[in-house]
Order: structure tokens, then sequence, then C-alpha cells
């Protein structure tokens, strides 16, 4: 697996050899002790989520304010535009946001440490997202930041199907209302 650096401090992005012939493909999509090196701690994961969303479809920007998740996240089928941001008050990347393309066909891999809200818009008719996180989900901390808030200015990169948001994500906080770390 090869990791490559991103502009955000602590977020990862892993590429994994796919060995590959005109019967299919093969790729160990994780390795407990490789991931460790590369990202420099111990990680237990203790859940693993898998969502299906048609085209359009966006989801978040989530996190949780106690029982914080750090997110190991790729796509099986379709594509996604996945977009972070830094909630950490005293990081150098704080406030801002990064966005990856994550696809069945590139099999990339984005390590989100915990203190990021997380979102994606689906690209394709059909997308399934695949996540692994460091805590459980306690829906009592979960908090939704809205999605087109304009102090971050996010660019989605395509076209939001409105109707598509969740209640939670449709009435999302500003980030100038939201607890940050």
């Amino acid at each position: 697996m090869k990791k490559v650096e991103t502009k955000l401090q602590d977020v990862l992005l892993f590429e994994p050899r796919v060995f590959g012939d005109e019967r299919g493909f093969f790729m160990e999509s994780f390795n407990a002790r490789a991931f460790e090196e590369m990202i420099g701690r111990n990680v237990n994961f203790v859940q693993d989520n898998h969502s299906k969303s048609r085209k359009g479809v966006l989801r978040g920007l989530h996190y949780q304010t106690s029982k914080t998740q750090g997110k190991l996240v790729r796509v099986v089928r379709g594509k996604v535009l996945d977009v972070i941001v830094d909630l950490r008050v005293n990081s150098p990347t704080f406030k801002q946001w990064q966005s990856f393309e994550l696809s069945e066909d590139n099999k990339r891999q984005l390590w989100i440490p915990e203190g990021y809200a997380h979102g994606f818009l689906t690209l394709t008719d059909e997308v399934e997202f695949l996540y692994k996180t460091t805590d459980y989900y306690a829906p009592e901390y979960e908090v939704s930041i809205l999605w087109n808030d304009p102090e971050l200015a996010i660019d989605w990169g395509g076209e939001v199907d409105e109707t598509s948001l969740s209640e939670k994500d449709r009435n999302g906080v500003l980030f100038k209302n939201a607890k940050l770390f």
C-alpha cells in the first residue's frame, strides 16, 4: 500500500497495490500492522459501516463531539467526492477542507483522524461506501455541519440533489456555531 500525504494535518490517502488479470483482481484492503506503521500510532477499529446511495446524495458533514471517531473510508461501487474539514482549533490546518475522489476504480482509502468532520457526495448512479471507525456510533454526540456553510465555501464538485439530504443534514449547524476540538 502506498501512503500519500495530503494538505491536511494527519490525514492520509492510501493507494493499494492491485494485482489483476483477465480473471479479475486481488488486493489487500487492510493490514493492521502496515496501517499503524504508516499513521504512526496504534488504532483499534471497533465498527465497520456500509452505506448504499443513489446519485446526487450528500451525506455529511458529520462528526461526534464525544466518543470521537477516526475513520478509514473507501468506495467499493461507484464514485464519490469525499470531503473533510479540520475542526481542531490548535491544528495548523484548522477550518481547512479538502476533497478526494474515491471510487471502485482507483480503490483509494482515506484515513480521517479524530477531530475532523466528514461527508461525501455520490457521483455515480449507485454507490456503496465502507468505513471502519475507532469508536462506536453515539447519536447523542453526533453533529452535522451544514454542507453549504458559507464560511467553509466547500466546492462539492457536482450537483447536490437537495431532496436527497437527510433531515439532519438539511438542518445542520453553521460552522461558527459548531462545537470544535
